[in-house]
């Protein structure tokens, strides 16, 4: 992100007001230029969620974070960088309740329960898809909106809106770029999973809605077995292609490519494509994956967010902290153009959208989000943008 102009910030959220009504989204990237001090970054306070003392909006946070694993790491970064909005947005009159659901639908129901009779007014997470559903259930009985982190499009819907990476997002990204560089014929090696399995739907359904056209997709599984039928299946259809979609994990796409070096297939003359998932050190250090491109938001703003927060907690934020920081800072941006009025669904889908650490996201009717994202192409020193990210919805 640019460096901060508390002028630039007054004023953005000093129009605030207007912006809900259209004009241009609101940025929620502009950081109070105070540092706080540095806290303990695995720290769950005791009682963590009780309320502080004095009044204020609520927020409730709901986190897995005595789930264990990488959920728990995850879900204390991203109440460490819930916290950091806030302190960092700093209005008094909010108040962050966080409750931990454990990472389970049970844990998710009651948590969403606790946040609500302190008052909450709005709910942000949970995490996982079964756990967002149940939390759900609570606030819409109380008409409190939730603003979950699940990459599961199925579980939004009314009041229920998804701030989380989406994957078909993506999808129409780099499927958009590549048809606009004359790229119009498909192949793809699609991981048998559940991620495959809704990146297959949104890829069968965009590349015919742009004008191209896919000439085979293989699914596999990431072991030696798995990969070598559809290998030969790819190997067989890719004399009729121009773009090769592999939409899967760093610590998978180099295997894959590899057997399909061995299998015969010329890459040299595919357009190779990805995801977000490829924003990962071990895709740019693979000579077979250099020059291909990949759609994913631009890492400028979660570069300075990663500085901030290791001056805060002294260690790495994961990468989806970001969510939780936009939530947060979100939420107290709509609080203070709103004069502290409850947030609608009306205000949540603004057509004009917001910005955030990770660029300009709107919320669309259904639950799900649009986001402006750019795309990057491999190489040895990371992602290099080759064509911007929107600034605008316009």
């Amino acid at each position: 992100m640019e460096p901060f102009d508390p002028t630039r910030r007054v004023v953005v959220l000093g129009l605030a007001l207007g912006t809900l009504a259209g004009c241009s989204g609101l940025d929620l990237g502009s950081p109070s230029s105070t540092t706080p001090p540095p806290a303990d970054p695995n720290a769950v306070p005791p009682g963590a969620g009780a309320l502080p003392p004095g009044g204020g909006t609520r927020i409730g946070l709901i986190l897995p974070l005595g789930a264990g694993g990488n959920a728990g790491a995850a879900a204390i970064s991203m109440k460490n960088a819930g916290e950091m909005a806030l302190a960092e947005f700093n209005n008094p009159e909010l108040q962050l309740v966080v409750k931990d659901d454990g990472g389970t639908a049970q844990g998710a129901q009651a948590a969403a329960r606790q946040a609500l009779d302190e008052g909450a007014v709005v709910l942000l997470g949970p995490l996982f898809a079964h756990a967002v559903g149940a939390a759900a259930q609570e606030a819409r009985g109380r008409g409190v909106p939730v603003i979950a982190f699940s990459t599961d499009s199925n579980v939004a819907g009314r009041g229920v809106f998804l701030l989380s990476f989406l994957p078909e997002t993506d999808v129409d990204r780099i499927v958009d770029y590549a048809v606009s560089q004359n790229k119009r014929s498909f192949v793809a090696m699609m991981p048998d999973n559940p991620y495959g399995s809704v990146v297959e739907a949104a890829f069968r359904q965009l590349v015919g809605r742009k004008g191209g056209r896919v000439v085979a997709i293989e699914r596999y599984k990431p072991t030696d077995a798995g990969l070598q039928g559809p290998v030969r299946q790819i190997a067989a259809a890719a004399s009729q292609a121009d773009a090769l979609f592999i939409p899967d994990s760093g610590d998978t796409v180099p295997r894959v490519v590899k057997a399909l070096q061995g299998g015969g297939v010329d890459l040299s003359r595919l357009q190779l494509l990805g995801t977000g998932l490829w924003d990962d050190p071990r895709v740019f250090a693979d000579p077979a994956l250099q020059g291909a491109w990949f759609a994913a938001p631009d890492s400028a703003g979660f570069r300075a967010f990663s500085t901030r927060y290791r001056g805060r907690y002294g260690q790495d934020p994961v990468r989806t902290a970001t969510l939780a920081y936009d939530a947060v800072a979100l939420v107290a941006a709509l609080m203070r153009a709103q004069g502290g009025n409850r947030i609608g669904d009306q205000v949540l889908t603004n057509p004009s959208g917001f910005s955030g650490i990770d660029g300009v996201f709107r919320f669309r009717p259904d639950g799900t989000n649009q986001r402006g994202l750019a795309v990057l192409k491999v190489t040895t020193s990371g992602g290099q943008v080759i064509s911007p990210a929107p600034r605008t919805f316009a």
